[in-house]
């Protein structure tokens, strides 16, 4: 009977050419070659979508404003004007300007609603300098409310750095800080009666029609838009103007809503009480809408609703409500 054979031991093969020269095998390289730009890419998205998700903001407080302290004798929609600047641009952060290393550059509603704010309160500053800071318009112009206007003429997508231009020139939020200070001086000189605010039923109902006028061009953007997109899902520039018109229509909000204290003796000499809170509520309703996705759909679709038709039905109800003001001021 023949002994069982039994296999011969496989030698071992010993170490690789590349385990004998100090190197890892070629699997690990590539291993460790795919982690860095692995690492890259979720650094990225923690940086870009975390710090977008930590800064984003989107403030439509329509009770902002009520409880400021003002001085007797100055104006409340100017200190309403100055606290707005200053709660955009420092304590929620300036994000229009935002360079495209910064989180803030992924944004696109936050900044579009800022800028719909600046770009209110620019308006009025105009009327505050033309009109409400001068006797009859033939006064000199007060110099702070004329800085104030200027400075919030400014665009607001301009960094410290714009090499389209000049290399160096003054960012947007350094001029809406100098527009602030302005309103907060003028202010302060209208409290010592150092300056004018002339409270006269002619300069609110002009400046009231500027703000309706203003409201009527919105909605010819929007019907333009609605034209040229209407049906599309994903119409990217549906979001930029529904919150280029919700900043807007807030800032005009608590503007109006100020400026019913400011001419509080003229509302109730021509009866206006019930129209101007309706006007109000009428504005804080189109700056309240809010939807997850801004959504440019068909205007009879039953599945996708339009956004920017629901903006535009409201800030026109609140644009017709301003003009009913305007024609009894006129009487």
């Amino acid at each position: 009977m023949r002994e069982t054979e039994r296999p011969e031991a496989t030698p071992d093969a010993g170490p690789s050419a590349a385990e004998q020269a100090g190197r890892p095998p070629r699997a690990g390289r590539w291993r460790r070659a795919l982690l860095v730009p692995l690492a890259l890419v979720v650094a990225a998205a923690a940086w870009y979508g975390g710090g977008a998700f930590y800064v984003h903001v989107v403030d439509d407080d329509p009770a902002f404003g009520r409880t400021l302290e003002v001085e007797p004798g100055a104006s409340r929609a100017v200190a309403v004007a100055a606290a707005l600047i200053a709660r955009e641009v420092d304590r929620h952060r300036w994000v229009a300007n935002d360079p495209w290393f910064l989180p803030g550059a992924a944004l696109d509603n936050m900044p579009n609603y800022q800028q719909g704010i600046v770009y209110a309160l620019s308006r009025f500053a105009v009327e505050l300098t033309d009109r409400l800071a001068r006797v009859r318009g033939s006064s000199q112009i007060d110099a702070d409310a004329d800085e104030a206007a200027g400075r919030l003429k400014y665009p607001g997508d301009v960094w410290i750095f714009e090499w389209s231009t000049t290399p160096v020139q003054p960012s947007s939020e350094s001029q809406y800080r100098k527009a602030r200070a302005a309103l907060e001086r003028y202010n302060a000189r209208l409290a010592r009666g150092e300056a004018v605010f002339d409270r006269r039923a002619d300069n609110l109902r002009d400046t009231l029609d500027r703000f309706a006028s203003d409201l009527g061009s919105a909605s010819a953007a929007i019907d333009e838009q609605i034209r040229r997109g209407a049906g599309t899902l994903l119409d990217l520039g549906a979001d930029d103007l529904f919150y280029a018109n919700k900043g807007r229509l807030y800032a005009y909000h608590l503007l109006l809503e100020a400026l019913g204290e400011d001419f509080r003796e003229v509302i109730a000499e021509r009866n206006l009480e019930t129209v101007w809170r309706e006007t109000v509520e009428a504005l804080a309703e189109a700056a309240a809408l809010d939807p997850w996705w801004v959504v440019n759909g068909g205007l009879d679709s039953s599945v996708l609703p339009n956004h920017l038709a629901a903006q535009g039905f409201l800030l026109l109800r609140a644009r017709t409500r301003l003009r009913e003001i305007v024609d009894i001021l006129q009487k």
